[in-house]
């Protein structure tokens, strides 16, 4: 909703409001955004403007405190498309074979409860206030355990990308969000290089060398 100029702006979505008036206000800076959710609306706001647009996307604020920027990023979910019956491990190719560490001793699950107790669980830890009891600042011992978070969102990724791959392709298209992610644990380190198994980066490379020859 967007207010006459010199009031106020409020930046929501009345209820009844219609899917083409969605968040039709103007970008704020990130200096102008005086709120502890700050980071949040920021990445939010730059994902709106243009998913594809990577880049700025992962590209933190001026002085902004980078565990914070990761955790918020992290604050973002995956996705799963598959049944038990079908699916019946988590797999990704016949190579990789996933444990479950939901459980007292990790074992194998079907990838669509892999996929629940995974996001179920990196909710719970990124909503924990024992250890990200503050949005503006976090300790070290916490963004360290940032890592394992997404080595385990990641095998939804992989998954669904060897195992759903037309689900995958369609999602992937309109959100850039495996992308986006792999871009993000590339930029911070928060993976083994090894364990990125989606060839997603690689067909971007491809495909902009191809560009280049056409034009050369």
């Amino acid at each position: 909703m967007v207010m006459a100029e010199g009031a106020a702006v409020l930046r929501r979505n009345r209820p009844g409001t219609k899917a083409k008036d969605f968040y039709n206000w103007q970008d704020e800076s990130f200096e102008e955004m005086d709120s502890t959710l700050a980071v949040q609306q920021y990445i939010q706001q730059n994902i709106r403007s243009d998913c594809a647009n990577i880049d700025k996307i992962l590209e933190p604020p001026e002085g902004q405190d980078e565990g914070v920027w990761k955790y918020e990023h992290l604050r973002y979910g995956a996705l799963g498309e598959c049944h038990p019956d079908t699916c019946t491990q988590m797999t990704a190719t016949e190579q990789w074979i996933f444990l479950c560490a939901a459980h007292k001793t990790p074992k194998e699950c079907p990838a669509i409860d892999y996929t629940r107790h995974t996001l179920d669980g990196a909710a719970c830890l990124l909503n924990s206030n024992k250890y990200f009891p503050s949005r503006v600042s976090i300790k070290e011992s916490s963004v360290a355990k940032l890592g394992s978070v997404c080595r385990r969102i990641y095998r939804i990724f992989s998954h669904a990308y060897f195992h759903h791959r037309q689900i995958f392709d369609k999602y992937e298209n309109e959100t850039f969000l495996c992308h986006r992610f792999t871009r993000f644990v590339m930029k911070y380190n928060l993976m083994s290089k090894d364990n990125l198994i989606v060839p997603i980066l690689e067909e971007e490379v491809q495909n902009t060398s191809s560009a280049g020859e056409s034009e050369a």
